[in-house]
């Protein structure tokens, strides 16, 4: 009797603990998927960046991978404050991100220090190995890899515009942050196309964007065209260069096409949704076990001359069919 008892008790146990392991099941008997946690940093708000953050989004959905089912992100943005940016990822490596997606120069530079262990992927990154982010492009070695935001014809074909589109220009104002080190390195190759013109430049240099109207400002007069590089400090206050360039009639060269749809003149560019979107197919990978370290630094391969009709009009710019046979037009 007693071992009758015992054995209807054995299976009765063997039943509860069999009714207890399928409790990460849904009721068809699938297993429930694990939530995958991902962390991202963005240094600033403006339109490029926030188009590479959706287009990294919406490769993780495309993926299988979506927010409020079995994907959580935790989202924060620096505002541009430097000793935010960098509890910010402080904050993101405690929380034990799956991976850490840091967006733009100076929030890649603040993960990077913060962690050697969890994954890291960047994107809007002008220089990744000037900013010590990858031991090289091909191999970036460690926990971390990403997309550059530099086609390397970008700048050479937009400066080089200038002479199509404002054949009488001999200066080229600038105006960028020398505290971003990706600003420093696109107005330094912006400088080399503008000589090799047999053009000048004048640069103007800010740290906050609450400085960039009276920058644009002080070009007025020295400037026959402007050059707004890939910064994040003057794109985030672009429409006060804007402005200045209307009232003014200062044809406005950018480098990027999202500020040519905000209302700047021309730029040859690229979508910085599509840069995400690689970016995310990128974090797919590591999320199924592939190492940062073996995936070798994306960039932009489609590059295009982008041309805003309206700005052209309000920045003195005359416009016929064959300078814009090959431009994707904006702005009409």
């Amino acid at each position: 009797m007693k071992k009758m008892l015992a054995g209807v008790l054995c299976g009765s146990l063997m039943l509860l603990s069999a009714c207890g392991s399928g409790s990460s099941e849904t009721g068809g008997g699938e297993k429930k998927e694990e939530m995958v946690k991902i962390g991202i940093t963005q240094v600033v708000e403006h339109p490029s960046l926030d188009a590479a953050r959706e287009g990294f989004i919406a490769a993780l959905k495309d993926a299988g991978y979506e927010e409020g089912k079995n994907l959580k992100i935790d989202y924060q943005n620096a505002q541009g404050d430097m000793n935010n940016n960098m509890s910010i990822a402080q904050n993101l490596v405690s929380s034990e991100n799956d991976l850490i997606l840091a967006i733009a120069t100076a929030s890649a530079q603040a993960v990077v220090q913060s962690t050697q262990d969890i994954p890291v992927l960047f994107t809007g990154i002008t220089d990744p190995l000037g900013a010590e982010l990858v031991q090289s492009l091909e191999n970036p070695g460690g926990n971390v890899t990403g997309t550059s935001d530099t086609h390397p014809d970008a700048i050479k074909n937009t400066i080089a515009s200038i002479k199509t589109f404002v054949p009488d220009a001999k200066t080229v104002g600038i105006i960028y942050n020398d505290g971003e080190p990706n600003s420093v390195v696109n107005v330094k190759n912006a400088k080399k196309a503008i000589e090799e013109l047999g053009l000048k430049s004048v640069e103007t240099a800010i740290s906050t964007s609450s400085e960039v109207k009276q920058a644009a400002e002080s070009l007025v007069g020295r400037a026959d065209v402007f050059y707004i590089p890939k910064d994040n400090t003057v794109v985030s206050a672009l429409e006060s260069v804007i402005n200045v360039a209307n009232e003014k009639k200062i044809p406005t060269f950018a480098g990027e096409s999202d500020s040519v749809e905000r209302g700047t003149f021309t730029s040859y560019g690229f979508e910085y949704h599509d840069l995400g979107y690689t970016t995310g197919k990128m974090a797919v990978d590591i999320l199924k076990d592939k190492s940062p370290s073996d995936i070798p630094v994306g960039f932009p391969e489609n590059l295009e001359l982008v041309v805003n009709k309206k700005a052209a009009e309000l920045q003195g710019v005359q416009l016929t069919e064959e300078m814009l046979k090959d431009a994707r037009i904006v702005g009409e």
